[in-house]
């Protein structure tokens, strides 16, 4: 949700320790529910990313787990407070889109309501990295970044429209609090001569209700798994516009051209890529409406990553930010109808700042 990845894979453990590393009354759920057997000493590993959730690995003799439990005040430098109540409906995300694309999420092993927490299968680094640390070192897979776009239309296809799930999903006070809020109401607060245009959006994105949403598709929450992208940290599930995954994305693939000026060409390719296959999933009835509402999200994000209340930690320079600012503005002013339009204007930039793209 925030600067550093909720994943349920670590190499860099924050501590481990027998039952002392987690609180006791998480430990009697789990002997409850059958995890921890009585007469075995558990070990506890506290995962890093652990911002919004608290999360642990599980050894207790067997296969390991790992357990979440929602934070109220997430760990940022700004206030932030959030609904507990996200860890069930996370749980719940991952259940429906389990049906939908088994292999892209993990199964909910376990799941406690009155102590907010729940348990998943632990996927080990080696074999899932996460997709945020390959982008880094600059390894941009573009089949892989087609299988995420590919993967996020499919769960939204086929949750058009769906009464049911707007029911069960009806969570705009959680998404508010935690998405639109922070980011784009945050920013207008900054930015007052574009907080007419950011409340607006805010406004308009909570009022449409259309597909079942995810709220942090970030590559620090997809692992590149052996079978495809798996998706995890469904905090902010909410039955609204879908535009907002795809926009949040995007949004990502765009800021990372600063943090890895080398690989910008291949990072707007994956951009392209990832567009495409997301479309290729979706009606075209409803598509160019998606992809309208996505290019004014976009640019608004953007900006949202330098001055809402969770920005990129990987851009640090005031350079840096106002090349962002200098690119999102604009935008945010006159909307563009085209995801195409928006890549186009910020290679313009870049290659106006010297980065030598085309």
């Amino acid at each position: 949700m925030t600067n550093v990845p909720d994943v349920v894979t670590s190499t860099e453990p924050q501590e481990t320790g027998p039952e002392g590393a987690i609180p006791a009354a998480i430990l009697a759920v789990l002997r409850r529910a059958g995890f921890v057997a009585a007469d075995i000493e558990p070990c506890f590993v506290a995962l890093t990313g652990g911002v919004a959730s608290d999360i642990w690995k599980v050894e207790a003799g067997g296969t390991p787990i790992v357990v979440k439990r929602a934070l109220s005040k997430l760990r940022v430098a700004a206030e932030w407070l959030a609904p507990v109540e996200r860890n069930a409906a996370e749980a719940d995300w991952f259940r429906v889109v389990g049906t939908i694309v088994p292999e892209a999420v993990p199964k909910i092993l376990f799941h406690d309501a009155p102590s907010g927490l729940f348990a998943m299968p632990y996927f080990p680094p080696q074999r899932y990295p996460v997709w945020k640390a390959q982008l880094r070192d600059g390894a941009v897979d573009q089949h892989f970044a087609a299988r995420v776009g590919a993967t996020l239309g499919r769960i939204h296809a086929a949750t058009m429209d769906s009464a049911p799930l707007a029911e069960r999903f009806a969570n705009d006070e959680t998404f508010h609090a935690i998405r639109l809020e922070p980011y784009l109401e945050a920013t207008a607060r900054r930015h007052t001569t574009l907080a007419d245009r950011l409340m607006e959006l805010s406004r308009a994105t909570l009022a449409c209700r259309q597909a079942l949403v995810h709220g942090d598709v970030s590559p620090k929450n997809i692992l590149a798994g052996p079978a495809g992208p798996v998706l995890l940290d469904a905090e902010c599930a909410w039955y609204g516009d879908p535009a907002f995954d795809l926009a949040f994305c995007l949004n990502h693939l765009l800021l990372k051209c600063v943090w890895n000026r080398a690989a910008a060409p291949r990072f707007l390719a994956a951009y392209d890529v990832l567009r495409e296959a997301y479309f290729g999933e979706i009606p075209s009835a409803v598509a160019a409406g998606i992809e309208a509402r996505t290019a004014r999200l976009l640019p608004a994000l953007f900006l949202a990553r330098i001055d809402g209340k969770s920005p990129v930690e990987y851009i640090t320079t005031d350079a840096d930010r106002d090349l962002v600012r200098s690119a999102a503005i604009p935008l945010i002013l006159a909307p563009a109808a085209q995801l195409s339009a928006i890549r186009n204007s910020w290679a313009s930039t870049l290659q106006n700042d010297g980065q030598g793209l085309t």
